[in-house]
């Protein structure tokens, strides 16, 4: 078999004369002659060294080998044909691609998007999420909304929201524990929910340490992936978790969660806007931003309120 590359042309050329099992019809699908379709076939037939069709007097016939490699082309250009349709309406729309964590996107940026739609109607978002760190220099996102300290250099950060942690359960653990939980260290004979640990997040021993116990001696728990995994686990009964304030509003409001003792840790990292340096003033970014920002602050204000 040859290494030689056959063209698109000659792609397109199995494809429709196996569709049609007849080289005329092919032909006149193609605008080409009949002639330039057998040759094609038989370009295709010397490159693979197999046999495509059988040809007979006055027809053609397609042998196995010409069928399973047509329907592998036909997929093939299906593909590309659909690839770059999309990427042509891409460009056509220039949508605002965001990046988030998971558990951002479910809790806090969904259920508010509406309004920006509303707002910009002709602004499309297309939302992503990942928990890992993102490269603007090489993946195709305009801005992504990350916890940390807004120091990023080469980038383009905004302060969008701070979080604030303290312990949850749900109401009925609450209930049944009302009698053993008088102060911030009897949780400590408790069960425990924790998250696979993350060096910038703040963790029970943070939270422990402004409630006054230092170095506390903590209980096994169940560990989760995530802060909202967490907290399913704690409206199920299931123990006691650290909410971050950013996550548990809807919940703490209507009723499903429950906050314990008044002590809350502001943590050391808050949530920011980042975009590569000079697209900031971008119109869809500056749109964004600006809506945000001030969907940031109505949260702020709102959980001082409650807190």
């Amino acid at each position: 078999m040859s290494d030689l590359l056959p063209s698109i042309t000659a792609l397109r050329t199995l494809e429709a004369a196996t569709r049609h099992n007849n080289f005329s019809q092919a032909a006149k699908e193609l605008n080409i002659t009949p002639s330039a379709v057998s040759h094609q076939i038989r370009k295709l037939e010397e490159i693979w060294s197999l046999k495509l069709f059988e040809r007979k007097p006055r027809q053609v016939a397609q042998t196995r080998s010409g069928q399973e490699l047509a329907t592998l082309v036909r997929q093939f250009l299906f593909n590309i044909k659909g690839t770059v349709k999309n990427l042509q309406d891409e460009v056509e729309r220039k949508p605002l691609r965001i990046n988030t964590m998971t558990s951002f996107a479910y809790k806090w940026l969904v259920p508010r998007l509406g309004t920006f739609h509303e707002k910009h109607p002709d602004i499309e978002v297309w939302i992503s999420t990942s928990n890992k760190l993102t490269n603007l220099a090489t993946e195709s996102f305009d801005t992504v909304i990350r916890l940390g300290t807004g120091e990023y250099p080469g980038l383009h950060s905004t302060f969008l929201l701070g979080d604030f942690v303290f312990p949850v359960c749900s109401p009925r653990l609450a209930e049944n524990l009302k009698e053993q939980l008088k102060k911030p260290s009897d949780l400590l004979k408790q069960k425990l929910l924790y998250r696979i640990e993350d060096e910038s997040a703040p963790t029970w021993v943070n939270w422990f340490s402004i409630a006054g116990i230092k170095a506390p001696i903590l209980p096994k728990g169940p560990k989760f992936p995530d802060t909202n995994t967490a907290l399913l686990a704690a409206m199920g009964d299931q123990g006691i978790a650290l909410a971050r304030s950013s996550l548990v509003q809807e919940e703490l409001l209507d009723g499903r969660l429950v906050k314990l003792f008044d002590i809350i840790l502001q943590s050391p990292i808050n949530y920011y806007l980042v975009c590569p340096q000079g697209t900031e003033n971008a119109p869809e970014i500056t749109a964004f931003r600006k809506w945000i920002t001030k969907e940031g602050n109505k949260t702020q204000i709102s959980y001082r309120g409650t807190s």
